[in-house]
């Protein structure tokens, strides 16, 4: 179904911010993995690789508001926005506001840049002036008030309440909003719901808040994992083209792209959907309870040993994809003659560039 009005231009230019911040938190988050990885005591190292590491992947993390808020503005008003656009997203930061606030400010500067360009007229021979100077100025002393002061202060309330609200979580609700989470970064294998989780808990990654990216990981790579166990256990319920499809699958599972498992999943998507989600409830519940979190935001099982507790998350993922695989095993009809007739999958279309962006 096709998007229009109001939510395909959200839509589109918010996609574009995410697309320049996707590189900027993979590099800044493995470095700061790696840093603590190669010095255990990296936060109150001085020097050294690991430290080195660890500061370099801090101040990219730093950025991460800033090139939001810099991205939405030039997807909206081009060049001129870029420049007041990172200043809005380190107004953002200051005040806490988060990726939210940081999003609302790029919209704010777009807005802002494309008022002046319509309404502010200069002489011919000063033309050159508005780039450099009218437009980053005004649109800066402007929009930096107005978040200081009236947009900014409700999205920094809510990002401290909600952060704050989940890191204090007991361990029966962290199971809970660790089920949603698990269930919803499976429903759709890349879908609108899986964007939605994943943008919002790579802004709690932000923040600070690790567990629940590591909830997206589980979520992620169930489907093909769990489908590959409900295969082994009852090969009579596979059509021939469907085994051969789980060869493909489980190796993008293995690096969290869950898009593979979509051809198998078409020929009874309610069953794997359900089956699926289910084990993903489960293993999202275990992974919030037993404090696994990820401070990068893609990677698979290459980012794992990076994981606080990553032993736990392999558990967790271990036992979602049993529970996914004994469901739909069990839930799953025989496979007849007229589904080994029907060996037209169809194949996962979308460019690799499109898959990074939605699994992220």
């Amino acid at each position: 179904m096709k998007e229009h009005g109001v939510i395909a231009f959200i839509k589109k230019h918010v996609l574009t911010a995410i697309g320049y911040m996707i590189p900027l938190v993979v590099a800044a988050g493995l470095c700061m993995a790696l840093g603590q990885f190669i010095d255990g005591d990296v936060r109150n190292s001085t020097s050294g690789i690991g430290y080195f590491l660890y500061k370099a992947g801090g101040f990219g993390m730093s950025a991460v508001v800033p090139v939001i808020t810099a991205g939405v503005a030039y997807s909206m008003a081009d060049k001129p926005g870029i420049a007041p656009g990172l200043i809005l997203g380190f107004i953002c930061t200051e005040i806490k506001a988060g990726f939210i606030g940081g999003i609302v400010a790029g919209f704010l500067v777009g807005y802002l840049v494309l008022t002046i360009k319509k309404y502010i007229k200069l002489p011919q021979n000063m033309q050159g002036l508005m780039p450099v100077m009218v437009i980053p100025v005004l649109t800066t002393a402007v929009a930096g008030i107005l978040m200081f002061t009236v947009v900014g202060q409700p999205f920094a309330w809510l990002q401290v309440t909600l952060t704050s609200a989940i890191s204090s979580l007991q361990s029966g609700s962290k199971f809970v909003f660790g089920a949603v989470l698990g269930g919803m970064a499976c429903f759709d294998f890349g879908g609108p719901v899986n964007k939605t989780m994943s943008t919002f808990v790579n802004g709690l990654m932000i923040d600070g808040v690790i567990e629940p990216e590591a909830v997206k990981f589980v979520g992620s790579m169930i489907p093909p994992f769990g489908i590959a166990v409900s295969c082994l256990l009852t090969r009579n319920k596979y059509t021939r083209a469907e085994k051969e499809a789980l060869k493909a699958a489980v190796p993008m599972g293995f690096c969290m792209i869950t898009e593979g498992v979509i051809p198998i999943a078409a020929r009874d998507l309610v069953r794997v959907v359900f089956a699926c989600v289910c084990g993903s409830a489960v293993a999202g519940g275990l992974s919030m309870t037993w404090g696994c979190g990820s401070p990068v935001p893609h990677g698979g099982m290459l980012s794992v040993p990076l994981f606080t507790n990553p032993v736990k998350f392999c558990l967790a993922l271990a036992i979602g994809s049993v529970i996914t695989g004994v469901i739909l095993s069990a839930i799953k009809k025989k496979v007849t003659e007229e589904d080994e007739d029907f060996e037209d999958l169809g194949t996962v279309t979308a460019d690799m560039e499109e898959i990074k962006i939605e699994m992220i």
